[in-house]
């Protein structure tokens, strides 16, 4: 299928962005990298009437440290970002998750905020963002603010954000001295969209544990200090929290012993 017919806008700033936006309302769609926005044009499952082209904009283009985070603008591309030196220094989370993304092709054009607003239940990088504890800046006409990771994912494709906020930046902390991180993830073929993919965090403050690609929404459960068969069993229940359900690609008797097995796997690596 083809995309419905759209106007389409090339801003030049990121003010000049979110005034288009706030003058289009729910008609617009940002326009960065158009790896997950163009098959969905395409499908019709959106029909905006103005695409806000931002791929362009020097100032949304940023890549920085800004205290304990790692700050990523919303034309950043992911290729940008996972080539970056002392990436796996900064935040190895994302450095494990990179490689399980599609392939470089799509990394090239795609960006880190695309993914992030899209809100894919198994995209690596939301799930990354919640494992971490980051944050979501969202810019429009009315100024700024900034949304957790645990409040920015409501829903399958559903997200915080109003029709007229641009995701400006995202922004992942920067790895603590003393915390580990594994990362593990399940697809029918490399580069596929993952069966379950596990993001574990452990460090003195006990074990944190985020699983994508089972329910509606990235999901994350801290788990203190568990270990052996108490540890099983905790991420066993996490694993029937998550309300799993059949469809053609698995069963959700199979997700949840994805679950099990990946969620320990990835916890085990961050440990060792």
């Amino acid at each position: 299928m083809k995309p419905q017919a759209f106007d389409y806008a090339r801003p030049d700033s990121a003010e000049e962005t979110v005034a288009m936006l706030a003058d289009a309302g729910e008609d617009a769609r940002i326009l960065a990298g158009g790896q997950s926005l163009m098959a969905v044009l395409n499908l019709r499952l959106a029909q905006p009437s103005v695409l806000i082209d931002i791929s362009r904009v020097a100032d949304l283009n940023t890549i920085r440290k800004d205290g304990d985070m790692l700050a990523i603008g919303a034309a950043a591309t992911q290729g940008s970002v996972e080539w970056r030196a002392g990436l796996a220094r900064e935040v190895p989370l994302l450095a494990r998750a990179f490689p399980h993304i599609s392939h470089f092709q799509i990394r090239n054009r795609g960006t880190v905020c695309g993914s992030i607003a899209h809100a894919d239940p198994s995209a690596e990088l939301p799930l990354c963002l919640l494992a971490l504890g980051g944050e979501v800046v969202l810019r429009s006409r009315r100024g700024r603010r900034t949304v957790a990771a645990a409040d920015f994912f409501q829903g399958m494709l559903m997200t915080a954000r109003a029709a007229d906020e641009l995701v400006e930046e995202v922004r992942y902390p920067l790895a603590k001295p003393g915390v580990r991180y594994g990362f593990e993830e399940f697809s029918g073929r490399h580069g596929d969209f993952a069966l379950c993919a596990a993001a574990a965090v452990v460090g003195s403050g006990g074990i944190r544990l985020a699983v994508g690609g089972v329910s509606d929404r990235p999901r994350a459960i801290d788990l203190g200090n568990l270990a052996g068969s108490e540890l099983d069993a905790a991420i066993n229940d996490f694993a029937w929290e998550l309300g799993a359900k059949d469809d053609h690609h698995a069963s959700a008797k199979f997700r949840r012993q994805l679950v099990r097995h990946l969620g320990r796997t990835a916890i085990d690596k961050a440990s060792t």
